[in-house]
């Protein structure tokens, strides 16, 4: 039979028998949000890609309906005790969903907040080391003696007894003086048979003291140095004399478990102190005498008070200033003010005392900070007095500062100047001195944890560990393996284990908590994932892909919400919505196996994922160059102003030199963790910064940069929250609200009832809902379980009064107009040229789907960053050029979105100003005039710049993973 163009609503009933249905969840008319009434099926068992269009309504099927019904009833399966302290969870707008199984969403989000959180805690890596150490580790003496031993009196017998033949020793225990009746104490151990002791004076140690009866407790002896006996080594081969096992039996029983073995040295040394060795039950050092408890689990762990570094509180890091936030600007001199917390009113009469102190103490005022010796900086921070003048030093000013705590401005001004030292006493491992003394194969916890996922695969690849080992650990070293196996599948080998999770982007922390997952072994259960390929590297989509089936061949099913062609293109089934975004969108447009799919003559998923015909290169290079207009890159740039960048050392970076043209479209690319980030956010963004004046920034070490004075601003257009506020929306942030107000304030109805454009402000009490505030919504305080949001009930959710909302423009209320897409509101509004414009850049950044008064909270990063570049695409042109750095703008975009984003890109360059992106889309970065290629690897691997330079000679020239991957993806030949 013919491959179907679009699969019917419900596999079950296809009358065709030769397809086979299966185990699956059956979805039957789903409506959620923008959905209209989508029949699907996902099998059990396999990867099942959900794609299409940003905004068709990808993600309100998988995690708004599959996976919210999947969670709502694992909550109903529980008993009513336990669902009084969880949320109260509405069933999803569908007809009915079979099949389903208990659900985990793993999101393209980092949430984590937390400093203690790390990779290793995350993937629970590091609790499965923590257990290798507790049973394998050798706990090492701290002063090198090597490693401590606990001894029996049976074993303490046989290695006294095997010394050198002849060799004599005295058995000597120390005992404490007791607290009261120390004299009787004493003499009850003489009356016993104990009549010798070693002797108090440094001259006497070693000689044994005679005791008397009746003779008091020796005043400077504590503890009692008690004689126990003399004995001599035996042949070799031959056991322990009974006189010297009941000895050191003996011995036991008096020092709690301990006692000490006194040899004289060989030869005539007078004077010569004897050799000491120091048996115990505990863990001790038989030469120093250092004990030791036996390692536990909690002793690893940074989160326990048996194990965290008292200093750092298990941080790892303590709180200082930062000199450099404290003078952000080292070529000012003192005369000019470079101390940015005096340089307000409150504090800078400070400088006055400043100045006086420094003539006297001839600290020239006209030189720069960053030329002054070593000693005068250090004078300024400490604060000699100098020539009988007394003044502030910084150190003092910021310890005053330490005392008025109590005041929040205070609180406030030094939040901007901290910085996060290392901690001196742990050197930030986080852990006590005790658990960095335990060693496994001649590693610390914390040498293990700092190994980045690479180093550590291949150091386990290389122990031999013996069966004893094996027998004594059982299943930890397997364990072990396993989880950092899967890290380096899911593209992570330069992450280390003790990486924080905060530091981590979305797309790491979504492959981190995939691989916590496959890790924990869960069977039978729904995971439904939004864009696991965020931020990986068009490389490791194959070893993405495998592990995704790796998790569906436990028996799980795997919901992934996905555009990476590899990704789509190897999935067992695909569900592809369409034609188009919001309220044009939610409608199945394909579903099946991948062939199927691609069949189908209306998908626009389709279109783009089939094979171009052959000259595809040829005419890419033509489209790139009518984008770009007449002319060759190198006759455009030869005469324009060029951003250089000398002596890049951030994080990985190898002292690298980089420049690229500013007015044209640059793409940082390379593979995951190679430095690109690093290079355009940390070096070139936070040095911009900090020039600025800007404190709460760190700049990545770098030796200079070149052509930041030709610029008007450098914005860093990021995947951050553009804030909280539920009255924030996409038309209130490009200024579009203002000229809504003002058309509905212009109508007869609201002249007629005194409204005015303040009464459509959201901000403002005379016009929105007393009640929520203009939020539309409540919270409900639930008391032991968590709040609950509902609909506000004096609005219904329409956010205004009532003699606010009768106003109307075309028939439209102003709740009904907020909730209008982007798209629909450009017909509404087609005749105000101003408004029309605002919302052009919204549809041009790809966002035509949205609906104007979504709260931009409910964003998500790749949203969020687009709804960024429409608000600079609204402003007028610099008189100098702007230059905006871009990190992956493709994030949650569609192969078909990717061209109108690189068209709008376009459109900054064309104006004059440059864009650099960090991206992986191997469809953006063809489009891009100038490459700068990082790596060759990640980590410790990356941060040499292998190309710079533009496209052609990019795929002509290069051997790296981005050229191979572009040049496969065209098809080009190199010449």
């Amino acid at each position: 039979r013919k491959p179907r163009q679009r699969a019917v609503s419900m596999p079950e009933r296809d009358p065709d028998p030769s397809r086979p249905a299966g185990p699956a969840i059956v979805v039957e008319g789903a409506r959620t949000h923008n959905l209209k009434g989508v029949s699907c099926r996902i099998p059990h068992g396999a990867v099942t890609v959900v794609t299409g269009p940003s905004g068709a309504g990808k993600s309100s099927l998988a995690f708004d309906t599959v996976y919210a019904e999947g969670q709502r009833r694992f909550v109903e399966s529980m008993s009513t005790y336990a669902r009084q302290f969880l949320d109260k969870m509405e069933r999803p707008p569908v007809d009915d969903i079979r099949g389903i199984l208990p659900a985990v969403a793993i999101e393209a989000r980092n949430g984590v907040r937390n400093a203690r959180s790390t990779v290793g805690t995350i993937t629970e890596a590091l609790d499965v080391l923590r257990l290798l150490f507790t049973h394998l580790g050798e706990v090492r003496c701290p002063h090198g003696h090597g490693p401590l031993r606990r001894y029996t009196p049976d074993q303490a017998a046989a290695a006294l007894a095997g010394g050198a033949a002849g060799e004599s020793f005295l058995l000597v225990v120390r005992l404490p003086r007791p607290k009261r009746g120390a004299d009787q104490a004493l003499a009850e151990l003489v009356r016993q048979g104990f009549s010798r002791r070693l002797g108090r004076k440094a001259a006497e140690e070693g000689a044994v003291v005679r005791m008397e009866p009746g003779e008091s407790w020796p005043k400077a002896a504590d503890p009692l140095p008690l004689v126990l006996g003399r004995f001599a080594a035996a042949p070799a081969g031959e056991a322990p004399s009974a006189r010297l096992a009941e000895t050191v039996e003996e011995g036991y029983r008096l020092g709690a478990g301990a006692l000490e073995a006194l040899t004289a040295p060989p030869g005539p040394r007078p004077g010569a102190a004897p050799r000491r060795r120091i048996f115990a039950r505990s863990l001790v050092c038989t030469l120093c005498g250092h004990s030791s408890r036996a390692p536990t689990p909690a002793l690893f762990s940074f989160n326990s008070p048996l194990g965290a570094c008292p200093e750092c509180q298990g941080f790892g890091r303590v709180i200082g200033i930062d000199r450099e936030r404290v003078i952000p600007n080292p070529r000012l001199t003192l005369e000019e003010r470079p101390i940015a917390p005096w340089n307000t009113p409150a504090y800078e009469h400070f400088y006055a005392s400043l100045r006086r102190a420094a003539r006297a103490q001839g600290v020239p005022l006209d030189l720069p900070w960053e030329e002054l010796s070593e000693a005068d900086r250090a004078w300024v921070w400490s604060g000699r007095e100098g020539g009988g003048v007394k003044f502030t030093s910084l150190e003092r000013f910021f310890k005053r500062l330490e005392r008025k705590t109590y005041r929040v401005h205070v609180r406030v001004l030094l939040a901007r100047y901290r910085a996060y030292d290392r901690c001196p006493g742990c050197a930030g491992t986080r852990l006590k001195p005790e658990a960095l003394t335990v060693r496994l194969e001649e590693r610390s916890i914390a040498e293990l944890a700092e190994m980045s996922v690479e180093r550590l695969r291949e150091w386990l690849a290389a122990r031999d560990w013996t069966p004893r080992q094996r027998e004594t650990a059982g299943h930890l070293i397997d364990e072990l393996a396993e989880r950092v196996e899967v890290l380096h599948r899911v593209g992570l080998d330069y992450l280390t284990l003790d990486r924080q999770a905060r530091t981590l982007s979305g797309g790491e922390a979504q492959r981190i908590h995939l691989a916590a997952s496959l890790g924990s072994g869960l069977t039978s259960t729904l995971y439904a994932l939004d864009e696991p390929t965020v931020g990986l590297h068009p490389q490791d989509s194959g070893r993405l892909l495998a592990l995704l089936h790796d998790l569906a061949g436990r028996g799980n099913t795997v919901l992934v919400v996905e555009h990476d062609r590899a990704i789509v293109l190897g999935a067992d089934h695909v569900i592809d919505l369409g034609p188009r975004a919001g309220e044009a969108g939610g409608r199945l447009m394909a579903e099946g196996t991948v062939e199927e799919v691609l069949a189908a003559e209306d998908s626009l998923t389709a279109r783009y994922l089939k094979a171009r015909p052959p000259g595809r290169a040829r005419e890419h290079i033509a489209r790139f160059r009518r984008e770009r207009g007449k002319g060759t890159l190198e006759d455009e740039i030869a005469g324009r102003p060029r951003l250089r960048i000398a002596g890049a050392r951030a994080h990985n970076l190898r002292g690298i030199d980089v420049e690229w043209p500013l007015a044209s479209l640059v793409a940082v690319t390379g593979v995951s963790g190679s430095g690109k980030s690093t290079l355009v956010e940390n070096v070139l963004y936070g040095t911009y910064q900090r020039a600025r004046g800007v404190v709460d920034v760190e700049p990545g070490e770098v030796g200079s940069i070149e052509g930041l004075e030709g610029l008007a601003d450098v914005t860093l257009v990021d995947q951050s929250p553009l804030g909280r506020s539920s009255r924030s929306n996409p038309v209130t942030y490009v200024k579009a609200y203002d000229e809504i107000r003002k058309l509905f304030a212009a109508v007869p109805g609201a002249k007629a009832r005194g409204v005015t454009a303040g009464h459509f402000s959201f901000n403002v009490a005379k016009g929105r809902c007393p009640a929520c505030e203009g939020t539309g919504a409540t919270e409900v305080d639930m008391q032991f379980m968590a709040p609950v949001t509902v609909p506000c009930e004096e609005c219904g959710g329409r956010r205004f009064r009532p003699e606010v909302l009768k106003v109307r423009f075309q028939g439209r209320s102003i709740d009904q107009v907020l909730d209008l897409t982007v798209a629909e509101a450009q017909e509404l509004f087609a005749g105000n040229r101003k408004l029309a414009r605002r919302l052009e850049v919204l549809a041009e950044a790809g966002l035509g789907y949205l609906r104007l008064g979504q709260p931009t909270s409910t964003l998500s990063g790749g949203e969020a960053q687009r709804l960024k570049l429409a608000a600079f695409l609204d402003r007028p042109a610099a008189e100098k050029p702007r230059l905006f750095l871009f990190d992956e703008p493709t994030t949650g975009l569609h192969l078909s979105d990717i061209d109108l984003l690189c068209s709008t890109l376009r459109r900054l360059v064309r104006r004059g100003d440059g864009v650099v992106v960090v991206e992986h889309s191997v469809d953006l970065i063809a489009r891009a005039d100038w490459i700068v290629d990082l790596g060759p690897g990640g980590g410790v691997h990356g941060g040499e710049l292998l190309y710079s330079g533009p496209l052609e000679g990019f795929l002509d020239e290069v051997e790296s993973p981005t050229a191979e991957e572009l040049r496969k993806h065209l098809g080009w030949r190199r010449r």
